[in-house]
């Protein structure tokens, strides 16, 4: 918007304040008492909508580890996917669980998180995605936790196109025993 809109709107509503205020004097401190209900409302509304993401991720349902069976379970999140919270080398990685990937795949921000330097990643490979073929590096990883398991020397690869959210592919997946999906959850059992 504008300043010369913002100016105009602001003019036009100062205008129907003033006019709202000195139609009926006599009502003058319920009018006050109205006009701040609407505006703690308003700033409620306000923050409510700034602070979603913070309110959702501590209503959502949050992944779950039972050590003593051997099960992680992963509810379904707002967005209609699974997502899991690993440790990479030290370092919690929020990943989306993607069962049609074949490997595991780091966004750059992420892979530089884990320290994996940008300068020693060699894009020599490509991988098909939705948005079409991108270029990859293969890595590996020193150290990967799910939960109480424990993987090293974990093969995965790095995008060089823009990726939100790093992906957790088969390549992973499958060092699990039994892959689920039930009732809104992904269970994992080793």
């Amino acid at each position: 918007m504008d300043y010369g809109q913002f100016a105009y709107l602001a003019l036009l509503g100062a205008v129907l304040v003033f006019w709202f205020f000195v139609q009926d004097r006599a009502n003058l401190g319920q009018k006050v008492k109205a006009l701040a209900a609407w505006v703690f409302i308003f700033l409620g509304v306000i923050a409510v909508v700034g602070l979603w993401d913070d309110i959702r991720g501590t209503v959502a349902p949050q992944q779950q580890v039972m050590s003593e069976s051997g099960r992680i379970v992963l509810p379904r999140q707002a967005d209609g996917h699974y997502h899991a919270r690993l440790d990479v080398n030290g370092v919690p990685v929020s990943f989306l669980v993607d069962t049609g990937a074949t490997g595991t795949v780091l966004s750059q921000r992420d892979a530089e998180r884990v320290g994996l330097e940008a300068a020693d990643l060699q894009f020599t490979q490509s991988a098909e995605t939705a948005n079409g073929t991108v270029r990859t590096a293969p890595v590996t990883l020193d150290r990967v936790a799910l939960g109480p398991f424990e993987d090293r020397g974990v093969r995965a690869y790095v995008n060089e196109g823009a990726l939100n959210q790093s992906l957790l592919g088969m390549s992973y997946l499958q060092r699990f025993g039994r892959i689920e999906i039930a009732d809104d959850e992904l269970v994992l059992e080793r």
